[in-house]
């Protein structure tokens, strides 16, 4: 359900333009629309000392509604937060009230990193005995309460909060991990907003490889003079093995040789397009001692495979998959989107059906989310274009598609271990990584948690290093653009190097 408003304005002495923009899309309401469902929508908020008032003033045919909802700060957490919080939490709660709307699964927690939260609460004593157990009822009704969440996502979040404390929780500054960022992919996907380009010919490449060997050669000696110690290593993109096999080859060695040292607890190569998988590419994989690979299909359907632009077949991601678990030991991760156009719960059942009989270690279920910058987005754009066109599943066939892939993987003996959101995401819900006991992927963990130095090398990289004094996370970014990263890889060295030097 959406609605429209013809004037819609913010009050109040405070800016929260953001947040209130934010609720209103979560629940699909849109403002200053000429034909409209209402005439008008006034929203005020004002913070007397600590309490948060928002006030709605709906006019509809003439008549006025007012509205009125009142929540005080929490005493221990952190004031301007608090008033974000229940701003939205009020607006959120009047408006799913006053307009008679379907709460949504995540309320009003429209963060990346979820989990977060919750790991910071535990870190706090929060749902903690003093014989130090941890009460996950209690977390997940303070989940509910604060973020107006559905009890299953609550629960989801405390879990997967949980399985992944032993990992994040490291009192050495001193471990890191490693992204190398190759920014190359065969063809678009019509959802992709990552920064790929399409695979240059083999001249760009050499060049290519060339500047991502100094910028290794850089972050290796960086590795050795500040006396970090090397976790995890993952290639990604992209999709690294896009590359022709003689650069492909180089790339790993020159990964191993400089990163892949007695510390390194998991080397992973997303592979991504069954595709661009071959003997070769496996060999070279094998020969530097990788640990984890991936072969994401996204989805078993041929028609849909052609709708979103992928190059491979259904028949290659079996191939792929058999010729790698042929090769060796490592642990193999799937990726699947629910959510893509033309595909029903049918659909997704079917083709959960077909992964789940080829027994990888991993598997990953998207929310197709409509991302700024991909096709798919601008083509939506392009007023030509509705919806409609592109017959994509709505919000609750998704929910049922992620339902049904929770049910069945649970019932496999997979786990949840990893959890992230992203704005507009197909039924409001959630990407979550599942996994066998004991192959939880280090590296997502990781990334996800934020608590630990990610050193990047490569196009579209970035280096992030959590400074738990000034409690924020220091950051270096690596361009994008191809050309640009190749004509500025100096600049991008000096300001890693300055970040790291702070660990």
């Amino acid at each position: 359900m959406s609605i429209t408003i013809k004037n819609l304005t913010l009050l109040g002495t405070h800016d929260f333009s953001k947040i209130v923009n934010d609720v209103l899309r979560s629940l699909n309401i849109t403002g200053n629309v000429d034909s409209a469902d209402f005439d008008a929508l006034e929203i005020f908020n004002e913070v007397v000392g600590k309490k948060i008032i928002t006030r709605l003033k709906i006019t509809v045919y003439g008549t006025e509604i007012f509205l009125r909802k009142f929540s005080v700060a929490r005493s221990d957490e952190r004031f301007g937060a608090e008033v974000n919080r229940l701003v939205k939490k009020n607006l959120y709660t009047l408006l799913v009230e006053g307009f008679g709307l379907d709460a949504i699964p995540y309320g009003i927690l429209h963060g990346v990193r979820p989990t977060k939260i919750i790991q910071r609460w535990i870190d706090e004593g929060f749902g903690v005995t003093s014989q130090g157990v941890i009460d996950r009822d209690k977390i997940s009704r303070r989940i509910r309460n604060d973020f107006l969440t559905t009890r299953d996502k609550a629960e989801l979040l405390t879990e997967v909060s949980l399985r992944q404390l032993p990992i994040i929780r490291t009192h050495d500054d001193k471990i890191i991990s490693v992204y190398v960022g190759i920014p190359f992919c065969r063809t678009r996907c019509l959802y992709c907003s990552f920064p790929s380009n399409v695979l240059p010919a083999d001249d760009k490449v050499a060049e290519f490889m060339e500047t991502l060997t100094r910028d290794i050669e850089s972050a290796a000696d960086a590795i050795h003079r500040y006396g970090l110690k090397v976790q995890t290593i993952y290639v990604g993109g992209g999709t690294p093995t896009a590359l022709p096999e003689k650069f492909f080859a180089e790339l790993m060695e020159k990964v191993h040789v400089n990163f892949n040292g007695a510390n390194v607890e998991e080397f992973t190569v997303e592979c991504g397009r069954p595709d661009t998988i071959n003997a070769e590419k496996i060999s070279a994989m094998k020969n530097f001692n990788v640990t984890r690979v991936s072969v994401n299909p996204q989805t078993m359907h041929q028609r849909t495979l052609d709708i979103i632009g992928r190059q491979h077949s259904v028949e290659d991601v079996i191939r792929a998959f058999n010729d790698l678990r042929a090769a060796s030991d490592w642990k193999i991760n799937m990726d699947l989107i629910i959510g893509l156009p033309g595909e029903r719960l049918a659909d997704f059942k079917a083709t959960l059906t077909e992964i789940i009989a080829l027994k990888p270690d991993d598997v990953t279920i998207h929310s197709l989310a409509i991302k700024r910058g991909s096709k798919l987005q601008m083509r939506l754009a392009d007023e030509l274009n509705r919806v409609e066109d592109f017959d994509l599943p709505d919000d609750a066939e998704v929910r049922l598609m992620a339902e049904h892939a929770e049910k069945i993987l649970r019932g496999e003996k997979f786990l949840p271990y990893y959890l992230y959101r992203q704005g507009y995401m197909s039924g409001q819900i959630e990407n979550v990584g599942w996994c066998k006991r004991g192959a939880e992927g280090i590296y997502n963990v990781q990334i996800m948690g934020e608590r630990q130095t990610i050193l990047g090398v490569g196009a579209a990289a970035s280096t992030k290093v959590p400074d738990r004094s000034a409690k924020k996370i220091l950051t270096a970014f690596n361009a994008k653009d191809l050309t640009t990263y190749l004509r500025d890889i100096d600049r991008y060295i000096t300001r890693r190097e300055e970040i790291l030097s702070r660990i």
